[in-house]
């Protein structure tokens, strides 16, 4: 038996991750205590998804446990030991506001449960393959230095820059720049992951996402934008665009495409590896853009208002360079473009049931 454990299982990565893997015959086992509903509200709970995967995943369990809960963490990796052949660390706290709230909760789950997750599989499952969900706000706020234009609706990288091609890669410095708390405790976890790939030699990866979106997205005002976006989009919500004229941009990738490379990577693992993973140069836009694409899919005018004032550590343009995955897996492309992950998206909330 071939086991996959998934932290985060009812989440959006998580449950694509989950529905994947256990297709390609590996026993799924989930850990997910619905966090997001506390961050974020009743609205923002996955529980819906962690029912329909139990529903409808043949041999998936699910553990309603907290990732800081070392014991119980034990207790699941003793179970199934050198069974256990990959490791997809989803679970985290999300949000850049939400961390300033309460510092010590966002550093000990997106820190420390890392932590206790990479010495579970050291003590208990070492040949494991460790997969963890990264960010982009590991960078800061230094993309923000990078030489822009400023368009008609988006801002964009002067075209003599070398990242105007294909985006931001993974020789962007980390240090002395504005992360976020947020950004700060998902920095101290990708760091964590490198160094146990270094140190103990296993093998582990830091996927450092851009907008990771698709139809299973929960998605509230201060994480996941595009799912969030298209609900009040439907719904007459009232949607608040922070600083930058609306004209920041994001890569957004579909939470399908992100799961194959999961898998491309877990069937040739690597050593202490990292990537920068995201929509990149063909699936892109600005805030402005994002709403254009939601009224015009929706039919519907959204009920939008402008705030002069920007997140802390927000990113003006954002494009993650996809070469350095590429190049070690080249079978691996985008299939999803940005109107059809909306399209996925507005009839997932069109139909979805709590």
């Amino acid at each position: 038996m071939s086991v996959c454990l998934i932290t985060g299982s009812s989440g959006l990565i998580g449950s694509e991750a989950v529905r994947f893997f256990a297709q390609q015959g590996l026993t799924v086992v989930g850990i997910d205590n619905d966090m997001r509903s506390k961050f974020f509200g009743a609205a923002s709970s996955t529980d819906w998804n962690r029912r329909r995967l139990e529903l409808e995943v043949p041999g998936y369990s699910h553990h309603a446990i907290d990732i800081r809960d070392l014991d119980s963490l034990q207790k699941i990796f003793a179970k199934f030991g050198k069974e256990l052949s990959a490791v997809i660390h989803c679970a985290a706290q999300p949000s850049h506001d939400w961390a300033a709230s309460d510092p010590l909760t966002d550093f000990s789950i997106n820190a420390t449960g890392t932590l206790n997750l990479l010495e579970c599989v050291r003590k208990f499952s070492p040949e494991a393959v460790f997969m963890h969900f990264s960010t982009n706000k590991v960078y800061g706020d230094r993309p923000n230095s990078l030489p822009l234009i400023e368009l008609e609706t988006r801002y964009e990288l002067k075209p003599d820059h070398p990242y105007y091609k294909n985006g931001i890669d993974e020789q962007m410095s980390i240090d002395a720049s504005v992360h976020s708390l947020f950004g700060v405790s998902k920095a101290a976890a990708d760091l964590l992951v490198q160094e146990y790939g270094r140190y103990f030699a296993m093998k582990t990866v830091c996927f450092r996402g851009g907008c990771l979106t698709g139809p299973s997205h929960s998605g509230a005002e201060l994480h996941g934008f595009l799912s969030y976006l298209m609900d009040c989009t439907l719904k007459g919500k009232p949607y608040t665009v922070y600083g930058y004229k609306g004209k920041q941009v994001r890569d957004n990738i579909h939470s399908r495409d992100v799961v194959k490379a999961l898998w491309a990577f877990y069937q040739k693992p690597r050593v202490a590896e990292i990537y920068n993973l995201g929509g990149g140069r063909a699936a892109n836009c600005s805030m402005l853009e994002a709403i254009a694409l939601c009224e015009e899919l929706s039919g519907l005018k959204l009920n939008w208002a402008y705030s002069e004032k920007s997140r802390v550590g927000d990113h003006i343009w954002y494009i993650s360079d996809l070469c350095r995955f590429r190049s070690h897996y080249p079978e691996w492309n985008i299939e999803m473009g940005l109107k059809e992950t909306l399209s996925e998206i507005r009839d997932a909330l069109q139909t979805r049931k709590s």
